[in-house]
């Protein structure tokens, strides 16, 4: 914990709820939580969080990991004097949170794991696109990133929501994306994942290519009293795809909770 940085964050809707806390995936800032400030903050306390590297939160210049993503969202909890929270992650957000439950779980009072895994495929990969974003820049792979993003048919509808994505990617610093990227590389929880105690919601998309559905149902066979949800017409943004499914899981798990 001595090695955090002071993340940048929104707060939305009433702050006598238990919060939720949004974290998000590799190359977005918080904005990209919108659908769910706008169909929960109304009755919950939303906070929506900069992952170190990204948006208007610090790019500290040295190695990333997962755990120390994680105790950067503990510092925020503690700065913000919140004793336990709801924890959602999408992608790199859902490593952070599993994370958060194992190194952290006194401050977990639930945690959704959307489109993300345990663990995201073999590093080589991730090493190379950090080397190849310190070399061109994230905007060189924003096309690429955001094409995953959503299914074809939703992006060919939503040209105007496509290119604000393609920013948002282009604007991630180069330098906390790639560290990023590394500390994607070394991430593997499956291991641990029996040791997390929260109450844990697991939602995937069947049109995910990112983090298919095979991921989501291996988290939720291996965390203890895990529920699964496989979303139809879903990519790796499910949050935003079907965002009315996605909020109202969000609020059924998080009541139940």
């Amino acid at each position: 914990m001595l090695d955090t940085v002071e993340l940048a964050y929104d707060q939305h809707g009433p702050t006598d709820r238990t919060p939720i806390v949004f974290l998000g995936s590799l190359g977005s800032d918080r904005s990209m939580w919108r659908p769910q400030v706008d169909g929960l903050a109304d009755e919950h306390h939303v906070i929506t969080v900069d992952l170190r590297g990204h948006g208007q939160s610090p790019v500290p210049v040295r190695t990333y990991t997962v755990e120390a993503i994680a105790d950067d969202v503990a510092a925020l909890l503690t700065r913000l004097e919140i004793a336990r929270a709801h924890i959602v992650g999408l992608s790199l957000g859902g490593a952070t949170a599993q994370q958060l439950a194992l190194t952290h779980p006194d401050r977990v009072r639930s945690l959704t794991l959307l489109c993300t895994s345990a663990r995201f495929g073999d590093p080589e990969p991730w090493v190379d696109r950090a080397q190849s974003v310190r070399a061109n820049g994230t905007e060189s792979l924003a096309q690429a990133v955001v094409g995953r993003w959503f299914t074809p048919m939703f992006a060919s509808r939503n040209p105007g929501l496509v290119a604000r994505m393609e920013a948002m990617v282009s604007a991630t610093s180069d330098e906390g994306y790639a560290a990023s990227c590394e500390a994607l590389a070394t991430f593997d929880s499956r291991a641990a994942l029996p040791n997390i105690d929260a109450p844990t919601l697991v939602i995937g998309g069947t049109d995910d290519p990112a983090t298919p559905p095979a991921h989501q149902e291996f988290l939720a066979d291996r965390i203890p009293g895990a529920h699964l949800k496989i979303i139809d017409y879903a990519a790796h943004l499910a949050s935003y795809e079907q965002r009315s499914v996605v909020n109202a899981a969000v609020a059924e798990h998080v009541a139940g909770a």
